[in-house]
This record gives structure tokens, sequence and C-alpha cells, in this order.
């Protein structure tokens, strides 16, 4: 009997299909596929989630000093002359920053080997670079998701039919997240 369903793929095409549909699930919530897929989806998501929970308070805050350009009321960068050249300003600003412990740092870096990059772009600049964002899933795991489910054992996921596809009649599901 085997463990994985193969989706009628190669091994390749399998894996970056459940990696993409793993990616969109944690970023929209819910994905509508078929039944096959989302009972694979559904094992791999679960298991991140898990791992995400175990790992959600296991950090501890560093006070860091950091120098960080100042901006005018634009957003744009302040320059001053120095020796004939323009030179950005900097002030010195303490921050608070999250510093992982190695133990969440692996669950991080095991994270992100399934999850695939995603850039946001807004509805109004469609097709252009600008302002689009990286979006972080993995931090998104860690600080939305992980509180959310903390006392929860499992099931984070559900699964509901939504009938038959027209085209080849494929049994069509939501995969939501609980």
């Amino acid at each position: 009997m085997a463990k994985y369903r193969k989706l009628g793929r190669t091994s390749s095409q399998r894996k970056a299909l459940l990696r993409n549909q793993v990616t969109a699930l944690i970023y929209n919530g819910r994905i509508i596929t078929t039944e096959a897929k989302a009972k694979e989806v559904r094992k791999i998501a679960e298991g991140l989630i898990a791992l995400a929970v175990k790992e959600k308070d296991n950090f501890e805050t560093v006070k860091v000093t950091a120098k960080v350009p100042l901006k005018d009321k634009d957003g744009k960068r302040v320059k001053e002359v120095v020796d004939g050249r323009k030179v950005t300003k900097f002030e010195t600003v303490e921050k608070e920053i999250k510093k992982d412990l190695p133990s969440r740092l692996h669950a991080r870096h095991q994270i992100l080997k399934v999850l695939y990059p995603v850039t946001s772009v807004p509805s109004e600049a469609a097709g252009r670079k600008r302002n689009t964002k990286k979006v972080d899933l993995v931090a998104k795991l860690f600080d939305e998701y992980a509180p959310k489910y903390a006392d929860r054992k499992g099931g984070y996921t559900r699964i509901v039919k939504i009938g038959q596809r027209k085209g080849d009649a494929a049994m069509e599901v939501v995969l939501e997240l609980v």
C-alpha cells in the first residue's frame, strides 16, 4: 500500500504542485481543489502548523542598535552635502527584535523548505514592480496561526465537498483552515 497519492504526475511535478497548493492555503486560508489533492495538501499543511504551534514561544527578545536613514515627509531619504558629495543622513535607533532559539530556527528552515516565496501586488498597480512586498509566510505561521491553534491538538484544516467538476466529473472540495 502506498504512503501517498501519486496524482498522475512525476515526482518533481507532484512535489511542485503540493508545495504550490500548501503555500496558497497558508497565504489565503482556503483553496478549491480536487479531493485527492486536498487530502495530500492537508497532510503537509497540518504538519507545518503543528511545527509552528510547537515552536511558537521559543524565542528571546534582544535590544539592538541600528543605523536607520532619515526620511522626509514624502518618505524619501534626506541627503546632505559632505566634501562636495551627496550623502544620506542616518540616525541611531534602539530596536527590540525576536531572536529565534536553535530549535525554532530549525523549524523555520523546515517550513521554508516547503513554502514558496510569495510577493503581494497591490490591485491598483497590477503588472508593475512598484509597491510589491514579499510576504513572510513563516512569520504568519508563527505569529498568526500558532497562537490561534495553540490549545488545539491537530485538525487544523477542514475539507468540504462542493460537487463534481463540469469537465471531468472530479469531486471538488474546499480545503480551509478551521
